[in-house]
């Protein structure tokens, strides 16, 4: 249920990200969600992709700064409230959350991408309450 996530710090520069998003495609590596991130000097573009340990690499070898951080991904209907119940989940459980970003696909089902300390705390509060998780193997298909 823990995903790899790809977090790469990038300059505000013109073409630093398209950079990123061509050296992958040559890689032949699929990006599933992504998130940027920015202040006045750089960005952190947090991505899902079908290769993280292999993209790290290459990104790395280009000179960019990056990270493997563990995420996990939760499903959940399009429906007003579904994100507030699962957070109130992790809120009871003591579950501090970083960071989230969310995607929905024709408005049917959800996918939140959740970065806390402790995953897998929130995997078993999650669970606990019936909430439906994405594999990572599911995450790098997408």
């Amino acid at each position: 249920m823990i995903i790899k996530q790809l977090s790469v710090f990038i300059e505000n520069e013109s073409g630093r990200l398209t950079e990123v998003c061509e050296t992958l495609a040559q890689a032949d590596v699929n990006i599933s969600a992504l998130s940027v991130a920015d202040t006045a000097e750089y960005g952190i573009l947090r991505m899902i992709v079908s290769n993280p340990v292999l993209s790290a690499e290459i990104l790395a070898a280009k000179g960019f700064s990056v990270r493997l951080t563990q995420v996990i991904g939760l499903i959940m209907p399009d429906t007003p409230g579904a994100l507030a119940r699962a957070l109130r989940i992790l809120s009871d459980a003591g579950i501090i959350i970083e960071y989230l970003y969310a995607f929905s696909f024709q408005g049917k089902k959800a996918t939140v991408v959740i970065r806390t300390e402790e995953p897998q705390q929130a995997i078993d509060a999650l669970h606990a309450q019936q909430m439906e998780l994405r594999r990572a193997s599911e995450f790098y298909e997408i």
